[in-house]
């Protein structure tokens, strides 16, 4: 049993599994702070352009 356990403190194969996916876990929660910091300004821009559109549309 001892013999397993060193031989499972050795392998590296999922470590690597494990690494991607706490890096995809930080990209997704850094994608979604950004969409909440921006989202009001960027509201404001499609507005605007929307607008601007419809009038110069007649």
């Amino acid at each position: 049993m001892l013999q397993f356990v060193r031989s499972l403190s050795r392998d590296e194969r999922g470590v690597t599994a494990l690494e991607y996916a706490v890096l995809a876990g930080i990209v997704v929660v850094a994608l979604v702070a950004v969409g909440v910091i921006f989202t009001p300004g960027m509201t404001g821009i499609f507005q605007n352009l929307i607008t601007k559109t419809t009038n110069a549309a007649g």
